[in-house]
């Protein structure tokens, strides 16, 4: 019998990705202050259809803005990693690496009263330890790499990369890779953002995106009998109102054609069971 698994994931960002690329002055900050309404938006919405989905927070998150998470908690969502300051991996050394973890996971452990059990790498960018590090710690899954679309696969590592040599597959490890893709998070689709380095020009019609989004679900129905389909959002991005209603819209239209919506933690377990028994 065919079944067919939706994931929806909420990167509880706030301001830190933006205090990340040094954009600290007022008007960027109140942009990620806007996550907070997006956040009572998204667990109203969650609420009403009675689905459980994942909030991967930062520890900076939830040190600034404690109620806001409190809220996440209390509505039964699962709480996912997502380091302390929203700096990439591949940016930090092995040992900063593994003291941001560290700090974030203490913090995710004190609201929600155990430690996290999945992942994802701000800006999914991972350094070459990233997948060690979470391995050693006792993770059940990642959500940062793209190496599939609707089939989890298990993270490696030890891959060799060298310019002008053949690429060399590494070690896979027991953590399930639960993949993603930027086409599938509303960041780059909606959010115009100009730095000193790069512009995006995001503001999209929400309506398009979602009935791309809708696209690949109904592509993931015709094409495998069991799959899961993860979509990235922001709040502060996914929140605005006519975005919401956009997203509102979506999810109506997969909640009728039978999608069976999973909390990341829910649908790693159901891949892991299902695709390496014993492991």
């Amino acid at each position: 019998m065919a079944r067919h698994i939706v994931c929806l994931t909420w990167d509880f960002d706030t301001q830190s990705g933006l205090i990340q690329r040094g954009l600290t002055s007022p008007t960027p900050m109140s942009r990620g202050e806007f996550g907070l309404i997006g956040t009572q938006r998204i667990l109203s919405m969650t609420k009403e259809r009675g689905l459980k989905t994942t909030f991967f927070i930062p520890g900076f998150t939830i040190e600034s803005h404690p109620a806001a998470c409190d809220a996440v908690v209390e509505a039964g969502h699962e709480v996912g990693a997502h380091s302390w300051a929203h700096i990439p991996p591949a940016d930090q050394s092995r040992a900063e690496e593994e003291a941001d973890m560290e700090r974030a996971h203490a913090q995710i452990e004190k609201i929600w009263g155990r430690k996290p059990v999945g992942y994802r790498s701000p800006s999914w960018d991972l350094s070459e330890n990233t997948i060690d590090l979470l391995e050693k710690q006792g993770f059940l899954y990642d959500s940062s790499l793209m190496g599939a679309d609707y089939i989890p696969y298990r993270a490696r590592v030890g891959d060799v990369v060298e310019l002008g040599k053949p690429y060399v597959i590494g070690k896979e490890t027991s953590l399930v890779e639960m993949p993603i893709s930027w086409s599938l998070d509303d960041h780059p689709h909606f959010e115009y953002l100009r730095t000193p380095q790069f512009t995006m020009p995001g503001l999209k019609s929400a309506r398009e995106v979602m009935d791309s989004w809708y696209d690949e679900w109904r592509y993931m129905q015709k094409t495998v009998d069991w799959g899961i389909l993860t979509y990235t959002m922001h709040p502060y991005v996914i929140g605005r109102g006519f975005r919401m209603y956009a997203l509102e819209g979506l999810v109506d239209k997969l909640i009728a054609d039978g999608a069976v919506f999973m909390t990341m933690e829910e649908a790693a377990r159901e891949a892991k069971a299902k695709l390496f028994p014993g492991l």
